[in-house]
């Protein structure tokens, strides 16, 4: 895959999220660490919570439900103010699955690709690798 200058890459499992910059210009993939964010709860306080895609969820189940809820809720609101112009999306398929339910319209528009891979514990290089091969 090609990659713009410029495009932000999310890659997330159901307990991390790491966010980088391409710097590279294409077709170089040369990704900068951007800082953590710090992410609002999505379901916290709300009682029992159904928002899992499994029929009987466990407690860590809902949390990376939960999780991934606040990541897309990040995500949404770093599209919506234009801080994102261009978005990579690199999750595990499960949480992958439970972010598309949270995206916002915009955020689809600026979506330039989802990876459908668990990349979070890997190093930059591993990441800029797969991003080239996908």
């Amino acid at each position: 895959m090609i990659v713009p200058n410029d495009v932000t890459i999310a890659v997330i499992d159901g307990r991390s999220l790491r966010l980088f910059r391409n710097v590279g210009h294409e077709p170089h993939v040369d990704l900068a660490a951007l800082p953590e964010p710090a992410l609002e709860p999505a379901h916290a306080g709300s009682g029992i919570r159904h928002r899992s895609s499994a029929a009987n969820p466990d407690d860590q189940r809902l949390r990376e439900d939960d999780f991934a809820a606040a990541v897309a809720g990040y995500l949404n609101k770093q599209v919506l103010e234009s801080q994102i112009r261009k978005l990579i999306v690199i999750a595990d398929p499960r949480s992958l699955g439970e972010l598309r339910r949270h995206f916002h319209a915009a955020l689809t528009e600026r979506l330039l690709a989802e990876i459908a891979k668990d990349l979070a514990g890997q190093s930059t290089s591993e990441i800029e690798a797969a991003i080239v091969l996908a």
